[in-house]
Formats: structure tokens, C-alpha cells, sequence
């Protein structure tokens, strides 16, 4: 039931929820999990696939696994009538929470989210974090005392704010060495983070069809 309530934020159209059922078995059997699938362009598409490990970990090598995994089923169902170009992505920082799980694992930390329809005459909110309960989104809203519960199916997109504590704490969890969080502290004192970009693997074959 939840995976039925979540493919809405991870695809945008019929076309991309046949392209996630037809891969997340694949991947889940090579122990990823898709955030997010998306297939972009009109002459030369690009399939992006966002995925990550249980742990919530990505690295370059994760996508190059996945997307060698990946790239045999898509070459033997042929999915896409078009010339197109795969690429396999983390999330990112500033990522975005398309699942129950990423608002429960980033419980204390600020979101922007927008609805599909307007609560009050609003559609977008910001706040922190406070979990799920049932089918909703938890979250403390800026200005409101009580804690907000938003349906889950009622979310068109929702992400992270990026901070450097968010920066900090994605590092940490991604199992950064006491050298290169040194480092980043270095770079964020001497203000010389200016941004940050997910693991990109595009596939090997530029050509896959």
C-alpha cells in the first residue's frame, strides 16, 4: 500500500511508473532502492535513475553497479521507443523525499514541500520534520504551534533545505573520515562551499537503445 501511495512523487507520468515497476525489482535484488525515476528530453532522452543503498549510502561505485545491472533488462525489454541515455544518480544533499522512509530518517531537519492542491490558500510549506503516522507527513510548520499532519498522496514534490549542518550530517552519514569533515569545516568557515552535486554515472554506452 505505501509503495502504491509513494509512486506518485517518484514519477511524473504513466510512461515513467511503467519504467519504475519494471526496474525495482532488478534493483532491489542488487540492494538499491529507486528514489526517484525521471526521463528527460525530446530528441536524446535521458532515463535518470535516482536510487540509493537501505543504509541511505550512494557512492560512484553503487551507480556503477546498478547501472550495470540495470543496463541488460533495459537492452532486453527495450522500454523506450527512442535513442536515450542512461544515467544513474544519488540523491544528493539538498535531496528530495519522495518515500515514508526518507521523512522518517530525516526527522529534526528542515523541508520545503508542495502540494498539489491548497490548504487554506497555500500550497507550499516549509518547516521541520517530525516523522509519519499513518498515511501523513509530520511536520512543524514555521508559525504554527501544533505539529502538522499533511496525506502523503496530497505531496506533488518535497525536499531538503540545504544548510551546512545539512551538509555536516550527509558527510557523516555517507561515512566521511575526520580528515574530509576537517576539510569541509575549512572550506565552510572560509565560505568556499558554493555547491554541491549528487554522484553521476552516466552508462557506459551513450547509445543504449
Amino acid at each position: 500500500m505505501a509503495q502504491q501511495i509513494e509512486t506518485h512523487v517518484r514519477t511524473t507520468s504513466p510512461y515513467e511508473d511503467k519504467l519504475l515497476a519494471l526496474i525495482e525489482p532488478a534493483a532491489r535484488d542488487l540492494g538499491y532502492e529507486i528514489v526517484r525515476v525521471r526521463l528527460m528530453g525530446s530528441r536524446r532522452k535521458t532515463f535518470q535513475i535516482m536510487a540509493e543503498r537501505p543504509d541511505g549510502r550512494m557512492s560512484s561505485g553503487d551507480c556503477e553497479k546498478l547501472s550495470r545491472g540495470l543496463s541488460p533488462l533495459l537492452e532486453a525489454e527495450d522500454p523506450i521507443d527512442s535513442e536515450y541515455a542512461l544515467e544513474v544518480s544519488s540523491p544528493g544533499i539538498d535531496r528530495p523525499l519522495t518515500r515514508f522512509v526518507d521523512f522518517d530518517r530525516w526527522i529534526g531537519w528542515e523541508a520545503k514541500l508542495e502540494l498539489d492542491r491548497g490548504i487554506e490558500g497555500r500550497k507550499r510549506f516549509s518547516g521541520e520534520l517530525a516523522g509519519t503516522e499513518d498515511n501523513n507527513i509530520c511536520i512543524n510548520l514555521e508559525g504554527e504551534e501544533d505539529t502538522a499532519l499533511i496525506p502523503f498522496e496530497w505531496i506533488a514534490s518535497a525536499r531538503l533545505v540545504l544548510t551546512d549542518d545539512l551538509i555536516r550530517e550527509s558527510l557523516r552519514r555517507r561515512g566521511a573520515d575526520e580528515d574530509e569533515l576537517e576539510q569541509l569545516e575549512k572550506a565552510l568557515d572560509d565560505d568556499q562551499v558554493e555547491f554541491v552535486t549528487d554522484d553521476v554515472l552516466p552508462d557506459a554506452d551513450p547509445d543504449l537503445t
